[in-house]
């Protein structure tokens, strides 16, 4: 598993106890608002916003919060208008690192994404520099707790989806973006509770970083998380299992 992928992980289980709470509120109607900017305010018609209403329930967000965002998206009241910006760059021991932002202010947003970078010792690269070392998929890791091998992948796949891949204590569930609903939906409906899911950028590759390198690459990661304007992230990174267990 990569390492942006444990550590999602990690997040969405402690996510509703976390002192960072209002932070992931904060993003979340970002991208809620966007999306129905974008798409209209109609989840059953808006991938997009369906998506973030997801996560914005499983933060146990309240409704009138994210009803709030989804009318400033629409118009329906005023809004600030957010831009996206991707960068491109390298994390410490020459991980591949994108990051998504939602921003207001384009020349802020850049300058916090470098302090976080330099801080670890990386650089913001070039456009397209990391970006052709990652394909867009839906994600789905289930724990081995929750399901066996075998009734996992007669769900999965005959929903459409990709590939499964054991990992040490989890299995994790591939798909085409557009296929992604309705994978997630078969395994909700057989009773399988899954641990994350939703739609990220999977590396073809991973780069392995050990010691130092694995410590620094976690608080990397725990800087990106805590700029605001950085929506989400994504690593070639392999860090050993043992790094995040002693979290």
């Amino acid at each position: 598993m990569s390492g942006h992928s444990k550590w999602s992980t990690i997040k969405h289980k402690k996510g509703a106890t976390d002192a960072k709470r209002g932070k992931i509120f904060t993003k979340l109607i970002k991208e809620i608002t966007v999306a129905a900017r974008m798409g209209g305010g109609d989840p059953e018609s808006n991938p997009r916003l369906r998506s973030a209403l997801i996560s914005a329930r499983t933060q146990n967000m309240p409704k009138d919060t994210y009803e709030r965002a989804i009318k400033k998206g629409t118009g329906d009241l005023d809004g600030v208008n957010y831009e996206e910006l991707v960068y491109e760059g390298y994390g410490p021991g020459g991980v591949a690192v994108l990051v998504e932002c939602l921003t207001d202010n384009r020349n802020r947003t850049i300058a916090e994404v470098r302090q976080v970078f330099n801080k670890a010792g990386g650089n913001v690269g070039t456009d397209g520099c990391v970006a052709w070392m990652f394909d867009k998929k839906g994600l789905i890791i289930v724990s081995k707790e929750a399901s066996d091998e075998d009734t996992l992948m007669e769900v999965a796949l005959d929903a459409g989806a990709e590939d499964i891949k054991e990992e040490t204590d989890s299995f994790e569930i591939i798909t085409e973006p557009s296929d992604f609903d309705a994978v997630k939906e078969a395994i909700e409906a057989a009773g399988i509770k899954y641990e994350l899911a939703e739609i990220t950028m999977i590396p073809q590759n991973l780069t392995k970083v050990e010691g130092k390198e694995a410590e620094q690459m976690i608080n990397f990661m725990d800087a990106l998380d805590d700029c605001d304007d950085i929506q989400k992230f994504y690593s070639n990174a392999d860090i050993p299992d043992e790094v995040f267990d002693s979290l």
